[in-house]
């Protein structure tokens, strides 16, 4: 009697699926793949999907209908390099050892990553995966510094800052461009060489299907030079007639940077991934305005620690874990992709390293955004945000400028030179009127928290030793 009723309810559930054919089916797997995508210069509202004027940006766009947009990310600073290794470390950049940005001439340059740190691909490994990084390093030009040296198992890409040109691919008339250790110099648009090496990528895995992967797809566009192909040019020139010339030339290479896009998610779902992979798209600091970047309403720009420079567009989509067309306000920042990250694959970060199977000790400065994800929770814990760029030439002469968020209270210091100015994000989050003066009590709250970031920053040397 047992048996037939099984018999039964098997029959009305194959019955049940037949008649609903579109239902998605729920996958249980342990370790889902990550694709990672970071653009450089990004302006929180250079997206259509975040209010981009003259844009069409569909591809990454459907990460927001098919997932989760961020209204309230940051990266960890307004410049490339130290948001980069808050990324990768799950750390605050000086903690890291790169409070600026590493750059090829040692008198110019303002960061070492730290040798005893354990990075997210190598993290990763302890859970089986295999990671790549196609396109943009950034984090040190020579061993024992390069990806390879760092836990990634795979590189194809650039391993210096800027290019001088998208197509000679050079920085000061240097070739940074390596297949892991071998250097390369392949014809071709980086934007198209970096999308096409990470679709050839998935295809590899393909192959290898058993071991999950991590994909971390850097992208040098939109930054400078701007420099799309002529092709993406004519178009917005003609369908956006006016348009300012500096904004037509970077909305054309931030389109150009969409198709890249669509080629990579496409392929995602080609190679069968895409039902089992978290996809994060962002940038590591806001627009440069002066090239024609669009901030939304935010004031400030690229290297500055005003909301414009801060400030960038996130989006999340992870299938049948992330609700699709939800946002969240909640204060996120790059360093939260590492425990994040982590944590789905299946190792969970607490605040002294991996408390499961991480096989490292750390101090993680980054939370997990797992709950927040899957609408678990609507906020994240309470703590104090530190922003910091350090920076050589007049106006910095080697010093720093910081930020720190706590709640809807923001401290800044946009050079070195200038005053401290405090705000209240929640009733002023244009950054219009400085409450220094008139919050006395809060200012002196934030920056006892200002200094207890640059006071721990200290603990990690940011130079190498040179003879």
């Amino acid at each position: 009697m047992a048996m037939k009723s099984l018999e039964c309810i098997l029959l009305m559930t194959t019955f049940f699926i037949a008649m609903h054919p579109t239902l998605p089916a729920v996958e249980t797997v342990e370790h889902p793949n990550v694709l990672l995508m970071i653009a450089d210069d990004l302006g929180y509202g250079d997206l259509s999907c975040m209010g981009g004027p003259n844009l069409q940006t569909p591809h990454i766009d459907s990460l927001a209908t098919d997932g989760m947009r961020f209204t309230q990310f940051r990266a960890n600073s307004s410049v490339c390099s130290p948001s980069r290794a808050a990324l990768l470390s799950g750390m605050f950049p000086d903690r890291a050892g790169v409070p600026g940005v590493i750059r090829t001439h040692v008198e110019d340059s303002w960061g070492r990553l730290s040798e005893k740190l354990t990075l997210l691909p190598a993290a990763l490994k302890k859970q089986g995966y295999h990671s790549g990084i196609i396109g943009k390093w950034h984090l040190g030009l020579e061993s024992p510094d390069t990806p390879d040296e760092r836990g990634f198992d795979f590189f194809h890409g650039f391993l210096g800052d800027m290019m001088d040109d998208y197509y000679t691919h050079r920085r000061h008339d240097i070739n940074y461009l390596r297949r892991n250790d071998e250097i390369i110099d392949p014809q071709g648009h980086a934007t198209d060489l970096f999308s096409d090496w990470a679709c050839d990528y998935l295809r590899e895995r393909e192959r290898n299907k058993d071991e999950p992967f991590f994909l971390y797809l850097a992208y040098n566009a939109p930054h400078g030079p701007i420099q799309p192909p002529q092709e993406y040019l004519d178009r917005v020139l003609e369908r956006e007639p006016g348009i300012d010339e500096k904004r037509a030339k970077l909305v054309a290479l931030i389109e150009h940077l969409d198709d890249g896009v669509g080629r990579v998610l496409q392929t995602l779902k080609e190679t069968g991934f895409e039902q089992n992979t978290l996809v994060i798209f962002t940038s590591d600091n806001g627009g440069q305005i002066d090239v024609g970047a669009y901030n939304g309403p935010h004031r400030g720009s690229k290297g500055e620690m005003y909301e414009g420079g801060l400030k960038v567009p996130c989006l999340v989509r992870w299938p049948n874990r992330v609700k699709p067309g939800t946002q969240t306000d909640a204060q996120a920042v790059l360093m939260d992709f590492f425990p994040t990250i982590l944590e789905a694959a299946g190792s969970k970060v607490d605040a002294t390293g991996c408390s499961k199977d991480g096989g490292f000790q750390q101090r993680i400065d980054g939370v997990s955004l797992c709950d927040l994800l899957a609408g678990k929770t609507d906020q994240l814990p309470e703590r104090s945000l530190y922003f910091v760029r350090r920076e050589g030439g007049l106006p910095f002469a080697g010093k720093t400028n910081n930020a720190v968020i706590r709640g809807q209270w923001k401290i800044l210091q946009n050079t070195p030179f200038s005053p401290m100015e405090l705000y209240d994000l929640h009733n002023d989050p244009l950054e219009k009127d400085d409450l220094r003066a008139k919050a006395p009590g809060q200012f002196r709250q934030m920056t006892q928290q200002w200094m207890l970031h640059i006071q721990e920053g200290g603990r990690t040397p940011w130079q190498a030793q040179h003879e």
